[in-house]
């Protein structure tokens, strides 16, 4: 029982041997390349409240290195408190090409999907660049995101994202989970299956792309529409371009369970997208492992083996993604926290199997066949079965 157990416990170390390899490999191989392809482009941002520093977020997709480009928002209403920010945005870069529109005209329980609906409708490109409202770029940004769409196999491009400051500790914790656990798992993914996803913050695309699914018109009753859109560009054929580049993203939460709550509603949607795959997770969950091998023979050399181990690995993998991919500082003094990031994200997990929500701007969903619904609605709905 014991030889099994501590067997068992080792499964994490194959998965992070894939994990450092993949890593490695892609940032050691992916090159930014540079052309002369500069479509137009339609850039389109969904907007529903106002993000911490939203003007300077605007502000920086207004100062593209770019010969033509438009940028289109939507918020949800006139009294959307994001309207006065983009109508003095307008006003401060009054040779900018930039609409805002109203509504997004659809009934549809994902408000960003919907809107998205709306802008693709409204864009007068054929390339989209469709960014979050919490993205801040630096001016060579659209040239980085479009250049592999001049590859005529080329469906999407997307790319990484980092905090533009850590103001807390909290905030340090978020980033060392993306760099030491979400990034290594994507490029697993990528390793093993190709890259059939999109990072939210940042996907490029075509207008003709998107219709040969449908559309956004065909995903706004769903969740992680990002996942979606890369998944079925992937299905038509198209390659799915992952940029070793980065743009910023300003944090919106700042305590714990602000964090924990966000992590947890991310990871209910997996749940219920890719059941299997987030069953084994338990196997990329090193921690809990290394601890119960060390209960099941807690002598020197297990301790040393399996911590040791976890410790030296974990680390080469945040330090991989962090310092030579993504060029991120002061990476070493939050090195200590992952212990604690891998503490949260293991009680994380096993939180998930106790949801059938999800709570997102203050609304309650429940995923239903792989759409949203929302939870008035659901009750209402088994109300009327009873």
């Amino acid at each position: 029982m014991r030889t099994a157990l501590l067997a068992l416990a080792a499964i994490p170390f194959v998965y992070y041997g894939i994990a450092l390899f993949s890593c490695l490999r892609f940032f050691l191989t992916a090159r930014l390349k540079a052309n002369e392809f500069l479509p137009p482009i339609s850039n389109l941002k969904p907007v529903r409240g106002l993000d911490p520093d939203a003007y300077e977020n605007f502000a920086s997709f207004c100062r593209q290195d770019y010969p033509n480009y438009e940028i289109l928002f939507c918020v949800s209403d006139l009294n959307d408190p994001a309207l006065p920010v983009l109508q003095q945005l307008r006003a401060d870069f009054p040779r900018k090409r930039i609409r805002i529109i109203i509504g997004s005209g659809r009934e549809a329980a994902n408000d960003k999907v919907a809107k998205l609906a709306r802008l693709t409708e409204e864009a007068s490109c054929e390339h989209l660049v469709i960014s979050d409202s919490d993205v801040r770029v630096e001016p060579d940004y659209l040239r980085r995101i479009v250049a592999p769409m001049a590859n005529p196999g080329t469906g999407a491009v997307t790319c990484f994202y980092v905090p533009i400051e850590e103001r807390t500790w909290v905030q340090k914790l978020q980033d060392i989970g993306m760099l030491s656990d979400f990034y290594p798992g994507i490029l697993v993914a990528k390793q093993l299956d190709g890259v059939k996803f999109a990072l939210g913050p940042t996907i490029c695309t075509t207008r003709s792309h998107l219709r040969e699914f449908g559309g956004y018109a065909a995903i706004e009753n769903m969740p992680a529409d990002d996942l979606l859109v890369g998944r079925l560009i992937a299905e038509q054929g198209h390659e799915v371009v992952l940029l070793p580049y980065s743009v910023s993203t300003v944090p919106d939460y700042n305590s714990l369970h602000e964090l924990f709550s966000k992590r947890l509603r991310w990871i209910t949607v997996m749940r219920h997208m890719r059941p299997w795959g987030h069953a084994g997770l338990i196997f990329t969950l090193g921690l809990p492992w290394c601890l119960l091998a060390v209960a099941a023979d807690p002598t020197g050399a297990v301790a040393a083996g399996y911590l040791g181990t976890y410790l030296l690995v974990r680390s080469a993998m945040t330090l991989v993604v962090g310092s030579k991919g993504l060029r991120q500082r002061g990476l070493l003094a939050k090195l200590a926290l992952i212990p604690l990031w891998d503490a949260m994200a293991t009680l994380i997990w096993l939180a998930s199997f106790t949801r059938r929500s999800i709570r997102w701007r203050g609304q309650d969903y429940f995923i239903v066949n792989g759409e949203l619904v929302p939870a008035r609605a659901a009750e209402s709905i088994s109300a009327v079965r009873a």
